[in-house]
């Protein structure tokens, strides 16, 4: 039987970026149906616009309207392939502040979409879907967030897991099987430990 997922991302986050890399390799085997969300760093982190970081979020923040702009028009099935030609060019070839149209010629769908980058009629959807993900699991998180279905039919998120490497398949299926359990679980609060190194995402996708 499928499970259905969601999985909330931020283009500009590499650490997400990872963990997207590890749910797409377990998908097939664990038979989930994932739904990728919007969570803007630029609105749940409220940098200062004259910061270095504002630049980035700022832009990545259009990405996720241009995301929103498609998945209105072509589905949620449209949002994947855009996302990860999104994390190719972000994470794996250095690339910054490209047009979107770029991306969305890349996957096949039509240009016009990068408008909605520069259009904020975008941010009230990007808000209201965002924050379903943070009332799963509390506003003090990052991204990524993960919700599954728990036996009761609740649906139950959690922050991560934050990963730095894509696991081998065997303990990748493992993570995963572990992230649902602690998932499901009232009892569990927090699992955490100090980062240590940056993540390294592996061969382009």
């Amino acid at each position: 039987m499928t499970t259905p997922v969601r999985f909330w991302v931020d283009p500009a986050c590499p650490w997400c970026w990872v963990t997207a890399l590890w749910i797409r390799e377990v998908a097939p085997e664990r038979d989930l149906d994932i739904t990728w969300e919007p969570i803007s760093l630029l609105f749940k982190n409220q940098p200062d616009p004259e910061g270095t970081y504002y630049p980035v979020v700022a832009w990545s923040h259009g990405l996720l309207r241009v995301l929103e702009s498609v998945r209105s028009a072509e589905g949620d099935a449209a949002v994947e392939p855009l996302y990860v030609e999104y994390g190719r060019r972000i994470h794996h070839d250095d690339q910054r502040h490209w047009d979107a149209a770029e991306a969305l010629r890349a996957v096949g769908l039509d240009e016009w979409h990068a408008a909605a980058a520069d259009d904020d009629v975008w941010d009230e959807v990007i808000r209201r879907r965002m924050d379903e993900g943070l009332a799963l699991v509390g506003t003090d998180v990052g991204t990524p967030i993960i919700s599954v279905r728990a036996d009761d039919g609740r649906e139950m998120g959690i922050f991560g897991p934050v990963i730095t490497s894509i696991p081998e398949h065997g303990k990748a299926l493992a993570l995963w099987d572990a992230t649902v359990l602690l998932t499901t679980m009232d009892e569990l609060f927090e699992l955490k430990r100090t980062r240590t190194s940056r993540p390294e995402p592996g061969a382009r996708p």
